[in-house]
Parts: structure tokens; C-alpha cells; sequence
């Protein structure tokens, strides 16, 4: 059984479609189709062209790397497998995420994310550690919230499908939100919790979300990400009263 892949190719100025015939493969996903052609780059008409410029790190849908468009859905390459995309049709369309900066075909450049990470410093902090010592102790339902949001993968995947993350908004977008509520919730995370819900509170934070509830529907990890943002929206509302009461309080003391 033979079927197609239809790319979307080229730099930013020069894209255009190009139709790969594969053969069927048991098994195969479309990271192997696309292993395929770079053997053997040749397309529908029989012309020998370029290889296809795509990533591709862990395979196993953890690393995030291999996202992009599948039939105009936004998902990862390595767990979208063929049997199931050509049940209905024969042809497979496969395109770069669009709300990155193309690189090149199916590359896209992802940093924007990475430094929205910075930005809200999701990370902890701590000055030093104890070797010899547990770490600290985290009450069994919390660790189980935290470790279903601790999944998020960077993929980009919820802010393609995101309408208010696009070049005209400063929505900082549903994946920077969660991980502000995994490092606040966890108990070396607080030190700094002030200053990433001051990033909220800005041009582009949590108030910025439109509530269309399409990141959630893509999430590959199931992550509540609408609970995610209720409870950043809920949380930063309790530090703007307590920012309010504080800086009145001062005055009142001058």
C-alpha cells in the first residue's frame, strides 16, 4: 500500500508544497516516513530534491522537539504514526508550527519559549544544598499537582493553537503560566513568587487569555492548563490585594 506525504517546504520568502511517495510501512510514524525520504529524497514527479529539514531528538514524546503541523493539527511527529492519518485519505500534510520563526520546511526556531521560561524565572533557587541530607518534604497531593504539571515538554504545541499568542499580542502564553504554578506550589519555589506574579500582572499576563480553552485539547500531556490558568488568575489577584495593602500601609506608616 502506497500513500503520500505533502510538505510544506522552503525559507519564510519561498514556500511552497512538495508530494512524497512512501511506501506503507507497519508500525512506522511519521519521523520514520520522514527518515525515509532523507535516504532517498526524491519526490512525486520523480525529481531528486533537497532532504527535508526537520528534528528530532528522544522519539518517545518527552523532548518536544519534533512538533509540528499533522493534517493542520499540532502534535508530535514521533507518536503520530500512519496507519491511522491514511485511513480516510492517502495523503498526509505535514507543515512548520506557524506561530515560531521558520528556520527551514519543518524547523522551526522555539527560543521565544525558552526565554519566557527566564523571564519567569521558572526554576528553583536555592544557595545551598545538603548532600547528606533528603530533600524537602512535599505532602503527597501536592507532589501528585506538581508532577503532572513538571510534564510540560516546551513543545509549543498549546500556544500554536492559542489565539491571543500570535505576533500582535504579549501573551506570554499557557506553558509559561504552568510552570509559574509548578515552581510556586513547589516549597523551594516561593522564595521568588512575588516576581513571577509580577509578570502577570503586566502587558501580556494571565488577565491576556482569552479562556478559548484550545490548549488544553492539544496538551500531549493532559495538563489542565484552563485549571492552570484559573489558578495563576485566582493567585494573582490575591497578590495584587496584598501589593495594595502593603504599599498603603507604608504610606501610612511615612
Amino acid at each position: 500500500m502506497k500513500y503520500f506525504l505533502k510538505v510544506y517546504r522552503g525559507i519564510k520568502e519561498n514556500q511552497f508544497f512538495e508530494e512524497f511517495e512512501l511506501e506503507f510501512i507497519e508500525g512506522s510514524n511519521v519521523i520514520s516516513a520522514l527518515l525515509e525520504i532523507q535516504k532517498n529524497p526524491v519526490n512525486k514527479k520523480g525529481e531528486k530534491v533537497s532532504p527535508i529539514s526537520f528534528e528530532m531528538s528522544c522519539l518517545e514524546e518527552i523532548c518536544g522537539a519534533c512538533s509540528m503541523l499533522i493534517n493542520g493539527y499540532p502534535r508530535q511527529a514521533c507518536t503520530a504514526l500512519i496507519k491511522p492519518l491514511i485511513e480516510k485519505t492517502k495523503t498526509i500534510v505535514l507543515a512548520p508550527l506557524s506561530k515560531f520563526h521558520l528556520i527551514r520546511d519543518l524547523v522551526v526556531d522555539r527560543s521565544k519559549m525558552f526565554e519566557q521560561l527566564k523571564k519567569v524565572r521558572a526554576w528553583i533557587e536555592v544557595e545551598e544544598i545538603d548532600s547528606e541530607q533528603f530533600g524537602v518534604k512535599i505532602d503527597p497531593s501536592v507532589r501528585d499537582a506538581l508532577y503532572v504539571l513538571s510534564k510540560c515538554m516546551t513543545c509549543g504545541c498549546c500556544l500554536e493553537a492559542c489565539p491571543q499568542y500570535n505576533d500582535h499580542s504579549n501573551f506570554i502564553g499557557p506553558q509559561a503560566i504552568s510552570q509559574i504554578n509548578l515552581f510556586n506550589k513547589h516549597p523551594l519555589g516561593k522564595n521568588v513568587k512575588d516576581e513571577r506574579f509580577s509578570n502577570l500582572v503586566k502587558d501580556g499576563g494571565v488577565s491576556d487569555c482569552g479562556n478559548a480553552q484550545n490548549c488544553k485539547r492539544v496538551c500531549l500531556k493532559d495538563i489542565d492548563l484552563t485549571e492552570a490558568i484559573a489558578n495563576a488568575s485566582k493567585d494573582t489577584t490575591k497578590y495584587l490585594f496584598k501589593s495594595l495593602f502593603s504599599r498603603k500601609k507604608s504610606k501610612e506608616k511615612t
